[in-house]
């Protein structure tokens, strides 16, 4: 098993701001609700899931492509997350992969092959689809 941690921040009411950042030290940002409903400068949470989504999809793509013996030159890819805001409480209702490849060898149709096998099999794509085991909540403490 590999464990990997994200941690947020959040100083102050729904007003406030906050920071995520990960347990390599390598993602470091602000956020606030300003920034995920208004457009404001920082990150969000559905920001950090795209980027997450895509990353996990585009390396997973790569990954079977490569142990089929294909030469990946490059792979680019977008996971855009929607937030419906129209309800009681905001909701993700979609999320929409593209993704772009230079690969030596592959016919549109075989790229699409393994393009939707990617989708359907790389780890954030099969949570996003329900896939986890176990959601808790270990702990949680109130600071006198």
């Amino acid at each position: 098993m590999i464990n990997q941690r994200g941690n947020a921040v959040w100083n102050g009411d729904s007003k406030g701001s906050g920071e995520i950042t990960t347990q390599s030290g390598t993602v470091k940002v602000p956020y606030s609700v300003g920034a995920r409903f208004e457009g404001q400068r920082g990150s969000n949470p559905e920001e950090l899931i795209g980027a997450a989504h895509a990353a996990c999809y585009t390396m997973f793509l790569s990954v079977i492509l490569t142990k089929d013996g294909k030469q990946v030159k490059q792979l680019r890819s977008e996971s855009k997350v929607t937030l419906d805001t129209s309800g009681e409480t905001p909701r993700v209702t979609k999320i929409a992969l593209t993704t772009e490849g230079e690969v030596e060898g592959l016919t549109q149709e075989e790229f699409q092959r393994y393009a939707e096998t990617a989708k359907e099999k790389c780890p954030i794509s099969a949570l996003l689809q329900g896939g986890v085991d176990e959601l808790t909540l270990t702990s949680a403490t109130l600071k006198a």
